[in-house]
């Protein structure tokens, strides 16, 4: 009878790790920041069809990185878990954090027992009424939780896009500005990304119930904008004296 081979486990751990951070790194990343409107998450996508931004619940979005056919049925069974506990007990019980939590058992364990780990970063994002509420969780991999503050950046190249979006997204910024930092900061200094290559979803605060809303290119373009479009007159010169005040450098 043959010996099986011995590995030893931290080596098991870091193959697994190395493989999944490949996959992911050969996506297109994701931001999303939280704003005055609510939470904005902006994605690079040229796709029509294949959604990277989802929603969950009412006031919960979900956003993956990496495999699609993975993180997918990631979002599958959120909302399906989602579902079944607003439908056994009530709406306001399904928050994000327990759906995180969920999703971290799930990466956890596929991480630590399977032989291919999965290949998916995910974010679960809730809003609040106000934004000290906002929830955004990021998690990775194998399970790791990351609570983010003001923006979280998922993706292979996630260092380098969170620190231009930490270096112009300021405090309490509007959607527009969001948006069009977090556009910037996917593009990087060597692109520019029109709103057709993004895919922008908002969680809108104001919104009673379902604060899912899906913005199309024309609304993505007006807040790409750097400056909006002036009003008819808006520009006209200022005179600097009344027409018919005196010259003053006739002789006298």
């Amino acid at each position: 009878m043959s010996m099986p081979f011995y590995v030893a486990p931290e080596q098991v751990m870091k193959d697994r790790a190395d493989y999944a951070r490949k996959g992911i790194s050969r996506g297109r990343s994701l931001v999303a920041a939280i704003c005055v409107e609510g939470i904005v998450v902006c994605a690079e996508n040229p796709s029509s069809t294949l959604r990277k931004v989802s929603e969950i619940y009412d006031r919960i979005a979900f956003a993956g990185v990496g495999k699609y056919n993975e993180f997918d049925q990631l979002r599958i069974s959120g909302v399906r878990a989602a579902d079944l506990k607003g439908y056994s007990f009530s709406r306001e019980d399904v928050d994000a954090r327990s759906l995180a939590n969920q999703y971290a058992q799930i990466l956890g364990q596929v991480f630590t027992h399977e032989m291919k780990p999965l290949e998916v970063e995910i974010l679960v994002a809730e809003v609040g009424a106000e934004a000290a509420e906002d929830q955004l969780f990021h998690l990775l991999y194998d399970g790791t939780v990351i609570d983010e503050t003001a923006f979280a950046v998922l993706g292979g190249d996630a260092e380098t896009v969170a620190e231009r979006v930490k270096a112009g997204l300021g405090d309490g910024p509007d959607l527009g500005t969001a948006l069009r930092v977090a556009a910037s900061a996917l593009s990087g200094p060597d692109r520019t990304l029109v709103a057709a290559d993004l895919e922008v979803a908002l969680l809108d605060r104001a919104a009673a119930r379902r604060c899912f809303r899906r913005l199309d290119d024309a609304e993505v373009s007006v807040a790409l904008a750097v400056e909006p479009p002036a009003l008819p007159g808006a520009d006209a010169p200022v005179e600097d004296a009344a027409p018919d005040a005196p010259a003053t450098d006739e002789p006298a």
